[in-house]
């Protein structure tokens, strides 16, 4: 990520930007020096991640909406950061906050700015096989453990109590997705709207409330050279609700050798040393205290809702809101949407 560009990228207004961050920064005793630095990270496919530096080699990273094409209640940088902000003294690794701006005069949107912190995100199979096998299975073991750690928050003891609404979260989130997928430009799969009727008819009672990441999976987080989670991140879907919604997410994304379905571009849990599903299960139940029970529905809930966030990344693509970080194919997305979604309706009625 060393590639800077003096040029402002899509979505950085640089003299604002440098600024806020230079009073930003000072107010807490700090300092900014010398022009800074814009990179635009390549993963992300909802928000913009940039990699901010300035001469000294200091370094943040600064996550804004996308450019345009942005849905409703989608892309808030005010509950991400809050989230973030009410973590920091829990167990749970995140980023230290710097601050939020919702001026949307400064830099056309709400951003806001956290300390960058030094690690790997292992986003596909050839950074997975930089690591060792051993070192593959601590890492597999840390994500599903700190998956763990967020659902022990006590949310009314950090502040969360009120974040979301508390129950019937299955149900919300159903409604929530199906209003963004009927809410984008291009036609939308007919088989999202087959698997949200039968997830919809089938939807288990809710046994607690917790924290709920909303998109955990091990290219959400950082990880140091052994392995262990030092950073979480992406909390924009962040809510609360059923935390076994985010294992059903996690053994979605999780795929391993053999899989028909495969949710992610080359997954990194494909290389060997990686936990197979039913470890992934036991290690979380084992961190929890407890069975967890079946989560088939979740898993289906997962892969369906997947599908409609790759509907509504396909969209934006399409209509050139996500900046230029390179090799996103849109057809073959719109493909997986069709795959996940028809695949969530098979596991929902029991046909795989």
């Amino acid at each position: 990520m060393s590639d800077h560009s003096d040029e402002a990228p899509a979505g950085i207004d640089i003299e604002n930007v440098t600024r806020w961050l230079r009073e930003t920064v000072g107010a807490a005793g700090g300092l900014v020096e010398g022009p800074l630095s814009f990179h635009q990270i390549a993963g992300g496919r909802s928000n913009l991640t940039f990699h901010v530096t300035d001469t000294a080699g200091n370094s943040w990273a600064l996550r804004r909406p996308p450019t345009g094409n942005v849905l409703a209640s989608a892309h808030d940088m005010g509950r991400e950061h809050r989230v973030m902000s009410a973590l920091a003294p829990t167990a749970v690794p995140v980023p230290t906050m710097i601050g939020l701006c919702d001026d949307e005069t400064v830099n056309g949107a709400p951003f806001y700015v956290m300390n960058w912190v030094d690690g790997t995100v292992v986003r596909n199979n050839t950074i997975a096989e930089n690591f060792d096998v051993a070192t593959r299975r601590t890492m597999g073991v840390s994500v599903v453990e700190n998956l763990a750690k967020i659902h022990q928050v006590e949310i009314d003891e950090v502040g969360l109590g009120d974040f979301a609404k508390r129950n019937g979260y299955i149900a919300r989130q159903l409604r929530r997705w199906k209003g963004q997928v009927d809410a984008v430009e291009s036609p939308t799969d007919p088989m999202i709207d087959r698997a949200f009727d039968e997830l919809s008819s089938r939807i288990p009672e809710q046994t607690s409330t917790r924290l709920v990441h909303g998109d955990y999976r091990l290219d959400n987080t950082i990880v140091d050279d052994d392995g262990n989670v030092i950073a979480i991140l992406d909390w924009e879907l962040t809510t609360l609700g059923d935390p076994l919604a985010d294992l059903g997410a996690m053994l979605t994304y999780w795929t391993r050798p053999g899989d028909a379905v495969v949710a992610l571009s080359d997954p990194p849990t494909l290389a060997d040393g990686f936990l197979e599903r039913d470890e992934v299960v036991a290690i979380y139940e084992e961190a929890m205290g407890g069975n967890v029970g079946d989560v088939a529905y979740y898993h289906a809930f997962a892969t369906w809702r997947l599908a409609c966030i790759l509907d509504g990344v396909v969209d934006r693509y399409r209509a050139g809101a996500m900046g230029d970080d390179g090799g996103f194919d849109v057809d073959a997305w719109a493909g997986q949407v069709t795959t996940l979604a028809t695949t969530s309706l098979d596991l929902a009625t029991g046909s795989n």
